[in-house]
């Protein structure tokens, strides 16, 4: 029944940023337009914006659902810009009224957790430190959501498919070489060591 809550909450917001920006939708505006009471609401969240954070991850979810390979993550990332233009009055809005470092938290939250299990996949052979892992999703992170806010930024008029197979293509086998490369690192400060 609390996703049911959750997911009526979200469409309201969504219906009602067609009609006004972020920052003049009232609590009860909401619980009015999906027929709960205001306790309902904070039982799920404490503000609108906690409610736009998840809104956001639960699409970013959706869109990404079986698409964390790294035969798929390209599809992961079209699916994650399908998302973003499919809910485009909702994004826009939010990306006018809230800060941009709000955008920018969602988009990463989202980005990284495809891009984490891509490394992971793609670092299985290798010996390589978890913290390396983690610094190579990092960084692949911050480029695609750069990529991505540019693209907003432009009021999504770009071919989002044709950035993303141009991404696709320009990081093939990057991953695997940075793996290669950590892996290169630490092996020869074993053999220094050793010695």
């Amino acid at each position: 029944m609390s996703n049911t809550t959750k997911l009526a909450l979200e469409a309201s917001l969504k219906k009602l940023l067609l009609k006004k920006p972020v920052d003049k939708i009232t609590i009860n505006d909401l619980t009015e337009d999906c027929g709960i009471s205001r306790m309902a609401f904070y039982y799920h969240f404490k503000d609108i914006y906690d409610l736009i954070e998840w809104a956001c991850l639960e699409d970013g979810k959706r869109a990404l659902a079986d698409k964390k390979t790294y035969s798929t993550w390209s599809e992961g990332l079209e699916q994650i810009f399908e998302a973003v233009l499919e809910n485009k009055p909702f994004i826009l809005n939010v990306y006018h009224s809230v800060s941009q470092k709000k955008i920018e938290s969602y988009l990463y939250k989202l980005t990284y957790d495809l891009l984490a299990d891509v490394v992971e996949e793609e670092c299985r052979d290798a010996a390589v430190s978890g913290e390396d892992k983690a610094l190579i999703a990092e960084f692949y992170k911050y480029g695609f959501v750069g990529m991505m806010l540019h693209w907003i930024d432009g009021g999504m008029k770009a071919d989002y498919r044709e950035l993303v197979q141009r991404l696709s293509t320009m990081l093939h086998g990057s991953i695997l070489n940075a793996a290669r490369n950590f892996e290169q690192k630490q092996s020869a400060s074993l053999s220094k060591e050793t010695e």
